[in-house]
């Protein structure tokens, strides 16, 4: 295939010169699809981390042991979390070595795997290892899915288009407890519940065979053909010269560049210092003002709200999974309209006072009866709100900053890198919780959450720069101004624009 490139202007400016050429979100039904296919990955995500929590409750009554140790329930939720943080530090390699596709094709494998031996335990302990099996897949998911689904979205609609791999991790959780709910009367309740997740898995490789890999990671390795042929199928014939213009200049940088990039090459760059630092800290802040705690130990929560029966815990939390997944619609639309930076403060706004009515529920709450009382009900709605700000905000924040504000050569490994800060900030919250709640109380922990989440809103007014609307190539020049000013790379990107459109 042989196509003529014109040159085309280098900033997001051409899109209002060119307005019929911007792209809606439902606009390209292949983009779209292909979207939606790799956020099964998001699915699987969600669908452990809220799975578990309900799970937990039976597989105490299974397993005395595990009912008396709290140790050890943080231990089984929490092995997910190393085998995830090792495959999101593996999974950077993965992706930049293999491609996307294939990244996403091991994850599933793996992940399907430790479906099958959690199902099968006979005791805490095969469990664990089958625990460290789905973390590991979810790990290479957690990084591989918003690269890929970024690497294909035209750039006036790829927040919304990575937000969807949130949708579909939020719509995971609030699946995971319907599947809870929907098994608590059933022999082997927690079996089932653990062994159900495996489909999604296979379902996902069924798709992904049919899907195409990366154009952005195709052309950078030179296999130019295949890419603009991907590409032809996303854009019409002026858009495409205009994609492929970009992605020759980002070529000709990466020339410019080593050719192999090792972890340590992130830090003796100046600008890699500061997206990663930008980027592995809103991935920290995400985890550490209490997400994770919050959708995987919500029914006990609820339990220690004083709402004793396993059925009343499940289906409330139900409900504030639901709210999660709602809230991440509404995040999809802002997130492309009001920019990710004022979307990510308003959200830890509503964060902060949330965990202070959840933290004052607590204090104030005396001997409940089983209904839950007064303060029950509190936080209970301190619960429900935290959500209704977190999931349209912080959820997708964090994941679609990561997936584009790294230069192409360094976009698997600093993706993978900052979902590894990710996993260990989510196993040091969810080791931790239930050992502090003990300790200092309940009521406490989330003041510290809070104390915390306004320790956010100053990072993220410091260090993360808004990119909503941005090329890859722009979004790479914020750092070279922000590491050496605004004169010395100035006219970089123009000028590799006129290489890219001589090539």
């Amino acid at each position: 295939m042989t196509l003529t490139i014109q040159s085309a202007p280098g900033s997001s400016g051409y899109l209002d010169m060119y307005p019929e050429r911007r792209m809606s979100y439902f606009g390209n039904p292949y983009i779209l699809g292909l979207t939606l296919t790799a956020g099964i990955g998001g699915l699987l995500f969600g669908y452990d981390t809220g799975v578990i929590s309900g799970a937990l409750l039976y597989i105490k009554d299974d397993f005395q042991v595990v009912k008396q140790s709290s140790f050890l329930q943080e231990t089984i939720v929490s092995m997910a979390l190393v085998g995830a943080m090792i495959g999101a530090a593996s999974g950077g390699w993965i992706n930049d070595y293999y491609g996307r596709k294939k990244a996403t094709l091991f994850a599933d494998v793996v992940f399907a795997a430790g479906a099958i031996v959690m199902a099968a335990a006979p005791d805490p302990y095969v469990l664990i290892s089958g625990r460290f099996l789905v973390g590991l897949g979810v790990g290479v998911a957690s990084v591989t899915a918003p690269v890929y689904i970024a690497e294909a979205s035209p750039s006036e609609v790829r927040g919304g288009l990575v937000s969807t791999n949130v949708l579909m991790i939020t719509g995971g959780q609030f699946l995971s407890y319907l599947v809870n709910s929907a098994f608590t009367q059933v022999p082997g309740t927690w079996r089932w519940m653990l062994g159900v997740s495996g489909v999604p898995a296979v379902i996902q490789f069924g798709l992904m065979l049919f899907m195409p890999e990366s154009p952005r990671w195709l052309y950078m390795k030179n296999r130019k053909e295949e890419a603009i042929q991907v590409l032809s199928k996303m854009y019409d014939i002026s858009r495409l010269e205009d994609e492929i213009n970009h992605l020759s200049a980002a070529e000709e940088e990466e020339k410019l560049q080593k050719d192999t990039i090792s972890y340590l090459d992130v830090f003796k760059s100046k600008e890699m210092r500061l997206a990663f630092f930008a980027g592995a800290g809103l991935q920290a802040f995400q985890q550490f003002t209490g997400i994770n705690t919050v959708m995987y130990y919500s029914p006990t929560i609820v339990q220690m709200a004083g709402f004793h029966s396993n059925q009343i815990a499940l289906l409330l939390s139900l409900i504030v999974a639901g709210m999660n997944a709602a809230g991440t619609v509404v995040g999809i639309y802002f997130i492309d309209h009001c920019g990710r930076k004022k979307l990510a403060l308003s959200s830890l706004c509503g964060v902060i006072v949330s965990l202070i009515i959840l933290s004052v529920s607590f204090f104030k709450q005396s001997d409940v009866s089983s209904d839950g009382g007064l303060y029950g009900w509190l936080a209970v709605l301190g619960l429900a709100l935290y959500i209704a700000f977190f999931a349209p905000g912080m959820g997708p924040v964090p994941w679609t900053v990561n997936s584009e504000i790294y230069p192409q050569q360094y976009r698997g490994i600093c993706g993978g890198m900052s979902a590894t800060v990710n996993w260990i900030s989510n196993l040091i919250v969810a080791q931790t919780f239930l050992s502090i709640a003990e300790a200092a109380g309940t009521g406490v922990t989330f003041l510290i959450l809070a104390g915390i989440a306004v320790l956010a809103v100053i990072f993220v007014i410091v260090f993360v720069p808004e990119t909503q609307g941005l090329t890859f190539l722009e979004v790479e020049q914020i750092w070279k101004e922000r590491a050496w000013g605004s004169g010395r790379d100035g006219n970089n990107m123009e000028g590799l624009l006129e290489q890219g459109s001589r090539s």
